[in-house]
């Protein structure tokens, strides 16, 4: 087959969206697919050095973050037929409207994946934000999500959950898990190479957070829990790009009085897997995630995940046992990090065994590779 993926950025601190795709990617085209990207991203940016593959880049952009580009309907409507089809990745931004502008009634099929983004989580959280979606959702998203050939959500948990998003809904849908490859390279030396930037953690037994540090992850619960446990032989690294400077800035204020508590900032590559690979536990204390591909990263370097119930495949890794699931407040925070602390040895490495069997049965990426090839050629 021949893809296009229209993503509104490829930049790497758009966190799992990308990630997921560029992965994905890589193992259609070893199973012989060609793979386009389209981004709104501008030709200049030095994220599209990197890609693997040929990218068509709409910025720069109109509208701020939203990213209206007058030349991406004409362009799509003139090349469709040139894919077997095209692949919206996430919501609430121009590259899904444009989409289905261009290709709904036309002999092209496209299908979305909306990446968490339908979760009725933000709709409590961020109740301002949702009222402007419902100005937008009638005339826009609504009309992409009823026309696509399929809505793919990567767990049963995330379909269901977006139907108590709005009233006006109206979705074919398929579930469409998301994989990832295998850890990469020489842990002994991604180790290495990890210490060297953080040698205060060297020898030293730590758990990480990795991901983006914004507050849909819960990194303000557990900084809380952790300065009021405060636990003398274990460590903490917080790694990720901030949402904003701001937010960085309070929780390392917060985290000040603990001197057990790191921040690195984003790590990538072999630093990351060196962290992951060096780190005894691996936590997410996330208040909403539709798959969490940083929780099967973890599992592939063989590091137990502690979560909570708002990531939807955490009951999956708790049947699995290899993972320590509790609710996403303040006292569920403390009790993830207390039950850990509690185990003992032999315990903790049984968790630990179980990591590579459930990545391998249920989030290696050649298996859901295979399940969406089926999805997009039936």
């Amino acid at each position: 087959m021949r893809l296009l993926r229209a993503i509104h950025s490829v930049n790497p601190r758009g966190g799992g969206p990308i990630e997921a795709v560029l992965q994905s990617s890589r193992t259609l085209q070893k199973l012989g697919h060609e793979v386009e990207i389209l981004s709104l991203d501008a030709p200049t940016s030095p994220d599209l050095a990197s890609l693997e593959f040929p990218c068509h880049a709409f910025g720069p952009t109109q509208l701020g973050n939203y990213g209206y580009s007058p030349t991406l309907i004409p362009w799509l409507k003139t090349n469709a037929a040139n894919y077997d089809a095209v692949i919206v990745e996430g919501l609430w931004q121009f590259h899904g409207l444009a989409v289905w502008k261009a290709l709904h009634n036309t002999n092209t099929p496209y299908f979305v994946f909306p990446h968490g983004m339908l979760d009725p989580w933000f709709k409590k959280a961020y109740p301002l934000k949702h009222l402007k979606k419902w100005l937008y959702w009638p005339w826009a998203e609504y009309q992409v999500l009823r026309d696509a050939k399929k809505t793919c959500f990567t767990t049963q948990a995330e379909a269901d959950l977006a139907r108590q998003s709005f009233w006006l809904y109206k979705v074919n849908e398929a579930v469409a898990p998301l994989g990832i490859e295998s850890a990469p390279g020489d842990p002994e030396q991604q180790k290495a190479l990890f210490f060297e930037k953080l040698p205060q953690l060297k020898h030293k037994r730590f758990i990480l957070y990795l991901g983006r540090i914004t507050p849909k992850k819960g990194p303000d619960l557990l900084i809380e829990a952790w300065k009021r446990l405060n636990p003398e032989q274990v460590e903490l690294l917080v790694a990720g790009p901030p949402q904003s400077t701001e937010y960085l800035k309070q929780l390392q204020n917060e985290a000040q009085s603990c001197s057990t508590i790191h921040f690195s900032g984003m790590l990538t590559g072999d630093l990351k897997w060196g962290a992951f690979q060096a780190a005894e536990a691996f936590i997410l204390p996330s208040h909403q995630e539709n798959f969490g591909m940083v929780v099967a990263e973890a599992l592939s370097t063989q590091t137990p995940v502690l979560t909570t119930t708002k990531v939807n495949t955490a009951s999956l890794l708790e049947a699995n046992n290899c993972a320590i699931v509790q609710e996403d407040t303040l006292e569920g925070v403390k009790e993830l990090l207390q039950i850990w602390l509690r185990m003992s040895d032999k315990d903790r490495y049984t968790m630990l065994e179980q990591c590579i069997p459930c990545f391998q049965k249920h989030f290696e990426i050649q298996q859901a590779s295979h399940t969406l090839i089926t999805l997009l050629s039936a």
